[in-house]
């Protein structure tokens, strides 16, 4: 990783996903810089319900895109999401499960690390 980043608990960020490479800078992880306007910083698994959700929202993260070598995501995939979108997605009710440890600290500047908690696939 480029630069050491941190992660919404406070310590060195983990890699979310390299199949499919995930993240803004498509390097694994979902770490925020100054040019990332939307804030790619929630590593989630994606469900079925929160890739219709994020469709009709105007993304439509299922479609393959060969034109940006994106090959369309599935239930099931790690993704970097905008912590916009997922906080957008909580209310809702469909958001995703997430990893907090491959979860940029810059999420906590959109959504609070207590809302992201009960969705947190590794904390025991």
């Amino acid at each position: 990783m480029p630069e050491t980043r941190r992660n919404v608990l406070g310590t060195t960020l983990d890699a979310c996903c390299s199949d499919p490479v995930t993240g803004f800078y498509r390097d694994g992880y979902c770490r925020v810089g100054a040019d990332d306007a939307g804030v790619h910083a929630v590593c989630a698994t994606l469900t079925d319900e929160f890739l219709a959700f994020s469709a009709r929202r105007g993304n439509d993260l299922s479609t393959p895109r060969p034109e940006f070598g994106f090959d369309g995501l599935s239930a099931g995939d790690q993704w970097c999401l905008c912590a916009a979108r997922w906080l957008e997605a909580h209310e809702a009710g469909c958001a995703t499960r997430v990893r907090l440890l491959a979860s940029d600290e810059a999420a906590l500047e959109v959504v609070a690390l207590e809302t992201l908690k009960p969705y947190a696939l590794d904390l025991s």
